[in-house]
């Protein structure tokens, strides 16, 4: 094994104990911990053999180098990561627009009973 193999075995490793103390600690839910757990378990094989899956890849994919293979398949788990992460904030801002609407017809129902004790 090659010393940057070695570190990216360290690196992942603690990044595995950092998501289960998050998990442990109830900061993240049962689909993330179980997403982030088997992006890192990949990312831990692939530091393991990364010649072996790389032409592996290759082959599945029909390039010319296994390097080549491994920057394609790390760009398509990106944009994964992203289009999740689009979706994510999405989904919080459709929440947000939901309160905000929530709280101004409560808002505008308390002012109109509050001008109503005040004529009475």
């Amino acid at each position: 094994m090659y010393a940057v193999q070695y570190i990216a075995v360290i690196i992942i490793l603690a990044l595995i104990t950092y998501v289960l103390g998050k998990y442990g600690r109830k900061e993240l839910d049962w689909q993330d911990f179980v997403f982030w757990g088997a992006l890192l378990f990949i990312m831990l094989v692939i530091s393991l053999k990364p010649v072996e899956i790389s032409m592996a890849i290759k082959n599945i994919l029909g390039l010319g180098r296994g390097l080549d293979a491994l920057f394609v398949a790390a760009i398509g788990l990106s944009y994964l990561l992203l289009f999740r992460l689009y979706l994510a904030i999405d989904r919080a801002e459709r929440e947000i627009t939901e309160l905000t609407r929530q709280i101004a017809i409560e808002l505008r129902e308390i002012r109109e009973m509050l001008e109503k004790l005040e004529k009475t």
